[in-house]
Formats: C-alpha cells, sequence, structure tokens
C-alpha cells in the first residue's frame, strides 16, 4: 500500500512522531489517520510502561509566572541523563507542565498521593490525571508518555509548587 506524503505529514504534524513512525502507523492503519495517531499514541504509553523502573536522577527545575505576575508555579522533572534534560522537547514538557500547575492548582502528581481519608475528585487534584490545557482530548499523563516515547528515556515529575498572591 502506498502512504501519501499528505497523510504522513498531517500525523507528523499532531504527533511530533518521526516520519518513519507515521508511516508505519498509517500502514498498520490501513492509511486511517485517526488510527495511526492512536497506534501511536498507545506505542508512547507502552514504551513509558518498559522504561518506569528506570532511575531518573538528572533533569530540570522549571518556573511559569503568569503574564498578570499573580500566579507563579516551579516543577522538578527528572529523567535519566543530562543530555535528555537538555533537548527541547523535555524543555518543553517542562514548561507545559510548569503552566499545568499554574493553572489547574493540582494537590498531588498521582492517585497514590491521595490521603485514604479525603473523598477527592482523582482527575481534578492529581497533575497527571488532568486534561492537558495544551491539549484537552489528552491527560498530562498521556502528553509524558509520548515525550518518554521521543526521547527514548524515563520521565518523572518529582515534585511542584504553586503561588498564588495573597494565598496561603
Amino acid at each position: 500500500m502506498e502512504v501519501p506524503t499528505e497523510a504522513i505529514r498531517e500525523v507528523r504534524d499532531r504527533t511530533s512522531a518521526g516520519i518513519l513512525e507515521c508511516k508505519d502507523a498509517l500502514l498498520e492503519a490501513s492509511g486511517d489517520i485517526e488510527k495511526a495517531i492512536e497506534h501511536l499514541r498507545r506505542r508512547g504509553s507502552a514504551i513509558a510502561e518498559k522504561k518506569a523502573g528506570r532511575v531518573t536522577s538528572k533533569g530540570t527545575i522549571e518556573t511559569y509566572i503568569h503574564h498578570t505576575a499573580q500566579i507563579g508555579a516551579l516543577i522538578e522533572v527528572n529523567c535519566e541523563t543530562d543530555f535528555v534534560a537538555h533537548t527541547d522537547e523535555f524543555k518543553q514538557l517542562a514548561h507545559n507542565l510548569a503552566m499545568q500547575v499554574a493553572a489547574t492548582s493540582p494537590k498531588f502528581i498521582t492517585v497514590a498521593e491521595i490521603p485514604t481519608d479525603e473523598e477527592l475528585d482523582p482527575q481534578a487534584v492529581c497533575l497527571l490525571l488532568q486534561p492537558s490545557i495544551k491539549d484537552p482530548d489528552r491527560t498530562v499523563e498521556e502528553i509524558v508518555a509520548e515525550t518518554i516515547a521521543k526521547v527514548g528515556e524515563n520521565i518523572k515529575v518529582r515534585r511542584f509548587v504553586r503561588f498564588e498572591l495573597g494565598c496561603n
């Protein structure tokens, strides 16, 4: 089956996956762009699961200050090597995560951190379960998994803090 260049370009634009990965996904999906994109997302999640046990001792601390200078966030995002910590993909992920924290005010990173005696909506209070502010059709966890697939290393959000002027 011949895969049209326009289809490869569209899948690449929407997923940032490599050209050959996009072509292979389109071949597997018989040319269906939406199925190819879903295939690439599942693949990213599978890669992230394989790398989940790896030690993440390098990384970056990223800040975001809202243009009003009333809200800000500080976040630590870890990866396996300094090389990946300096890539554009990793830096962009860290920046977007800091913006997510500033915009949505999560209290925890994962569901496991929620105290058992509290009844909270996990999607509202857990950073990784929230819909992304940049792409509401996907969760923050899916975006982190996609970045793990791109850079080839495990990535973890270690901690974050959100500041709002006048709030405790």
